[in-house]
């Protein structure tokens, strides 16, 4: 219970690689995967949870073994969120940057596929933000997969809008 079935250092490295590798599936995976869950993405969180498992213990089932994994999750998980407050590349590298999804009204349905955000994820943010599609002034894609709509003042031109 209490012995390790592998060297720590196997621990370490597994668990770093773990980490590194399922941060860039998720990354690649696009915003929406993290800011919204749909059953399926559920699903494929848990997955990969059990996916993971297995390849992080190394076969290890000890006490020791499970909490010097979960110890260096957080460790990691502390350093990127340090990173990440420190230097903007590595915020914008590990967390991403709100996109632009719509302007005066227009929505970029490109954008959006892009992005695999649905025209009805889109058109319930312009309703929950009590914002009518001619209201609209900017739309965006925010790092965390959250739609935000900001709405045009009531005697507020419009701009013209810059080419894509």
């Amino acid at each position: 219970m209490f012995d390790l079935d592998v060297d720590v250092w196997e621990l370490v490295f597994r668990t770093v690689a773990i980490y590194i590798g399922l941060l860039a599936l998720i990354r690649l995976s696009g915003k929406h995967t993290i800011g919204q869950f749909t059953p399926f993405d559920l699903l494929v969180v848990m997955l990969l949870s059990e996916g993971a498992s297995n390849a992080l213990t190394g076969g290890d089932n000890s006490l020791v073994g499970g909490l010097l994994i979960c110890a260096l999750l957080c460790l990691l998980n502390l350093v990127v969120a340090m990173l990440s407050a420190r230097s903007t590349r590595v915020e914008a590298l590990l967390g991403g940057e709100a996109i632009l999804i719509g302007r005066n009204g227009k929505i970029y349905y490109p954008v959006l596929e892009r992005h695999h955000v649905s025209r009805n994820d889109m058109h319930q943010a312009l309703r929950e933000a009590d914002c009518d599609l001619d209201e609209m002034r900017f739309a965006f894609l925010e790092a965390d997969g959250s739609i935000s709509v900001q709405k045009r003042r009531p005697h507020e031109a419009l701009e013209t809008e810059p080419p894509l």
